[in-house]
């Protein structure tokens, strides 16, 4: 019975195929929105995790200062050597590097650009999850000397040296002429937005002597061990430099220590709301579709009125009319909601790949809304069907 009403559905889409094409179109539509919204919002969220990630493993930063909101800044005593010495004490810590920046104008040949140098060790790297694409780190004569050498971002590299091999050249930091004898590979953008490959890395006495005239010590970058939590690091972090900095029990920090985990998960945890926001907004497309199927599967009942009284008068039960009309109507559904994953997909491709984001295709949700189309065309298609049963044989004869 079933498979004979499957047919009998099939054939009629067949015969009205505009109307059943403008019909699946709700449908369609519905489940594509909902699929690409959850698939871009994961999209989103990963790659969240992925900048977060890039800043460095188990990342706690040490700013002097407090912070006053939307990027501003209380001033405060800067931080030395002994609190970088100190903060090696602490345990779970895996190491530690200092942090000293400006912005300067690099200038190699007859072009510039505008980006920040750092005053740094050679524990940056590991800290701050940095690698090198060619060349070599600070040597230790080269960190104890304070030589005038550099280490460049990928976008530094393209803005002075377009094509040309950058090891061994030189270049100017306003007045400051230093080597070039590394290549970081590149990041990207932060979560903030910022290039992080717009950067000049030197030896943090170099930027001491040449460029900031002073010891200061802006930011400190402490990578916790893997087996410690980075919130009793930070904790721990944070009572020494209360300590240190003898600040009295009734006073605020002058400084934060801000743990990056606990920062991507906030972030991770904003964007996976948005995306179910986004995913059930796009589902009202969805009823109104299914509001769509019953509206032409009542027309359809309309127009096939002597149809279902024949049928009724030669022995077909009420419910074999029931299902065929019903079958109808999830057929409809189904289909629309197959074609629409298909959309969902491409389109999910092409959308990554405009907005520069990680393509992640979900097949729960794919599965979700196929199931939920299919469930849309049970209930909106009940009630025509159930019309069509109920209709009385002789009544349905004499319709014209």
């Amino acid at each position: 019975m079933l498979w004979n009403a499957l047919l009998l559905a099939l054939r009629e889409i067949r015969r009205n195929l505009m109307r059943s094409s403008l019909t699946m179109l709700g449908i369609v539509i519905g489940v594509a929105s909902v699929i690409i919204m959850v698939n871009l919002g994961s999209g989103a969220t990963a790659q969240v995790s992925q900048q977060i990630a890039s800043l460095g493993s188990n990342l706690l930063m040490v700013r002097t200062g407090q912070r006053l909101g939307f990027g501003q800044r209380s001033e405060a005593e800067p931080f030395d050597m002994d609190d970088l010495e100190a903060i090696w004490e602490v345990g779970g810590i895996a190491a530690v590097a200092p942090g000293a920046s400006q912005a300067m104008t690099a200038i190699f040949g007859n072009r510039n650009w505008s980006t920040t140098v750092t005053g740094t060790d050679n524990n940056y790297f590991p800290v701050a999850n940095w690698t090198l694409a060619k060349g070599r780190e600070f040597s230790n004569s080269e960190l104890r000397a304070g030589a005038a050498v550099c280490i460049i971002g990928d976008n530094v590299y393209k803005e002075l040296f377009g094509s040309q091999d950058p090891l061994g050249e030189k270049i100017r930091l306003n007045k400051l002429s230093c080597q070039v004898i590394g290549l970081l590979e590149s990041k990207g953008q932060s979560v903030g937005g910022r290039d992080q490959d717009d950067l000049v890395m030197m030896p943090l006495r170099t930027f001491w002597r040449r460029v900031a005239g002073n010891q200061d010590i802006q930011l400190i970058y402490v990578s916790a061990r893997e087996a410690f939590s980075t919130s009793k690091v930070q904790r721990d972090i944070e009572l020494l430099m209360r300590e240190r900095r003898r600040i009295a029990a009734t006073e605020d920090d002058d400084f934060n220590v801000r743990d990056m985990k606990e920062i991507a998960e906030a972030l991770t945890g904003t964007t996976q709301v948005l995306t179910t926001l986004l995913g059930a907004v796009a589902a009202v497309s969805l009823l109104v579709g299914g509001i769509g199927i019953m509206n032409i599967m009542l027309v359809s009942v309309t127009e096939r009125t002597r149809e279902i009284g024949i049928r009724l008068a030669i022995g077909a039960l009420e419910r074999e009319v029931l299902l065929q009309f019903l079958v109808e109507a999830v057929v409809l559904s189904s289909f629309g909601g197959v074609i629409g994953i298909a959309v969902a997909v491409v389109a999910s491709y092409a959308l990554a790949a405009l907005m520069s984001m990680p393509l992640v295709l979900n097949p729960g949700i794919m599965l979700l809304a196929f199931l939920f189309s299919a469930a849309v065309g049970v209930v909106f298609g009940y009630f025509p069907a159930r019309k069509a049963a109920h209709q009385n044989p002789i009544d349905a004869l004499r319709y014209e």
